[in-house]
């Protein structure tokens, strides 16, 4: 299925009529060229609105963290961004609303089609982790990252890179020293492969 056809598919079905008929589009970046793939969770209100995805200060610190500026991130073609629902969800008591839990399922794989030359998917957060690696998620997203190597080629866990993960990242400091630094190498490397 082609990018276009498959963005008017994911418009006119029932479940996204209520975003359709405001004229929000879906959100998502699907190069067919993409390397390296991000599934986060649901886009924010401001990435909705510029319709850019990681349009805010947690994605300065998610380029940061991989080592790329926002014209490779945006403009490279070696990066796709999947989150887990293609629409800003809602305000809940304590930030965004999850995403809705039977959108990856319906629209993941239509989308994981056009990617073909995907070499390393970043799984960006609980939600994308319980989702993707079902059982082989180690309870929690601690664990899960600092495993990471556990469950490469295949993905890369990390947490999310919002500011409320501040405390977090003070809490676990092996994260920059060790997953951070694999995690920008296997980045140059498939970049440097394909540029």
């Amino acid at each position: 299925m082609k990018l276009q056809e498959l963005t008017r598919y994911i418009m006119s079905d029932t479940m996204n009529q209520e975003y359709t008929e405001q004229g929000i589009l879906p959100l998502f970046q699907l190069p067919q060229s993409a390397k390296i793939v991000l599934i986060g969770q649901a886009p924010g209100f401001r990435a909705q609105e510029s319709q850019l995805l990681f349009n805010d200060p947690s994605g300065d610190r998610l380029r940061q963290w991989m080592g790329v500026d926002p014209d490779w991130f945006y403009n490279s073609g070696q990066l796709a961004i999947l989150p887990m629902d293609f629409y800003f969800p809602g305000k809940g008591k304590s930030g965004d609303l999850p995403p809705r839990k039977e959108f990856a399922e319906k629209w993941h794989p239509l989308c994981l089609e056009v990617l073909k030359d995907v070499e390393l998917p970043l799984l960006i957060g609980s939600y994308a982790q319980k989702f993707y690696l079902r059982d082989k998620f180690k309870g929690n997203l601690t664990e899960t990252v600092q495993q990471y190597s556990d469950y490469l080629p295949q993905y890369f866990p990390l947490p999310h890179p919002s500011p409320r993960n501040n405390i977090w990242l003070k809490k676990n400091p092996w994260f920059e020293a060790e997953v951070i630094v694999d995690l920008q190498k296997k980045i140059r490397e498939i970049s440097s492969n394909h540029s």
